[in-house]
């Protein structure tokens, strides 16, 4: 037991962790790629890039991304549950200080001159590479990514697939502002970019992998599948080829991005565990995809 909390508390540092690094990384691309280049990108980043645009550059863009994400919060607590809202929260506090911090350091001053496209491209592949990796700690950075959160968690959307339909809203109406096309050429090219590579880091968690776990602890390690991850599994009765003695298989099917806690879990019950991951191809029924006819 003991060995379990210390390895719960190592993953849980290393997810927060995750989320700073990712914040960071998201905060600086943002200021020093994109809005001092006078683009609007998606999300609620962009609807605060407005703000301070139309402001003249009286609000800073993070303030208002922390007032606004408060409010999501707030409304988002009953459907994602306090576990998700602690790391969004989190989250929400990291990126708003991530984000004052490069605002103070820049100034509103691109890193590339002359260079608006190259800066978009530059910007987007940072921005979407910070998301993945909070994303990928089973964190949020409030936003829009509450709202595809959300959909994520119910229906089997990609999480940068969510994000995609806020985004065209978003930078769509900055046209009432500046009146160029140009820039909202380049605020599409940002969201594109940014969500294919989120979705890239994330690296496919929306498949489905089969796990055959060979274990003389098949029991704990079934009971807490069920319990802990909610997924239903299989025990089936094997017979080893070379010792002739009965074993016992969990088979398990889970999504992708549960492939880490699987591993985790089996990890703490039994190191010495024989493990089989395999990807495959549509898994239909309850808790994955269903059956189209």
């Amino acid at each position: 037991m003991i060995l379990t909390k210390k390895n719960k508390l190592y993953f849980t540092i290393q997810d927060y962790v995750m989320i700073i690094v990712g914040t960071i990384l998201y905060g600086f691309s943002f200021n020093a790629f994109i809005l001092s280049n006078g683009i609007v990108t998606g999300g609620v980043s962009g609807i605060c890039a407005l703000i301070y645009f139309a402001t003249n550059h009286l609000i800073p863009v993070s303030a208002s991304y922390f007032v606004i994400n408060i409010i999501l919060l707030l409304v988002a607590l009953k459907i994602l549950g306090l576990k998700f809202l602690i790391r969004t929260i989190f989250g929400v506090c990291s990126l708003s200080a991530s984000l004052s911090f490069f605002e103070w350091l820049l100034h509103g001053t691109p890193l590339l001159h002359d260079q608006p496209f190259m800066s978009i491209i530059i910007g987007a592949f940072l921005c979407g590479a910070g998301l993945g990796l909070v994303f990928s700690a089973n964190g949020s950075t409030g936003g829009t990514d509450i709202v595809a959160a959300v959909i994520n968690k119910y229906k089997n959307i990609s999480i940068g697939r969510a994000l995609l339909f806020c985004d065209f809203f978003i930078i769509g109406s900055s046209f009432f502002l500046f009146h160029d096309v140009e820039k909202i050429v380049f605020g599409f090219v940002e969201m594109f970019v940014g969500n294919y590579v989120l979705d890239m880091v994330l690296n496919g968690n929306r498949q489905s992998v089969q796990f055959l776990i060979f274990s003389q602890k098949y029991d704990e390690i079934a009971d807490r599948i069920i319990h802990e991850l909610h997924r239903g599994c299989t025990i089936l009765d094997g017979v080893g080829g070379y010792s002739r003695k009965p074993v016992k298989v969990v088979v398990l099917l889970a999504k992708k991005s549960e492939s880490v806690t699987i591993f985790r879990l089996v990890k703490q019950i039994d190191h010495q565990a024989f493990i089989s991951q395999s990807i495959v191809r549509g898994v239909y029924g309850e808790g994955f995809e269903q059956i189209r006819t």
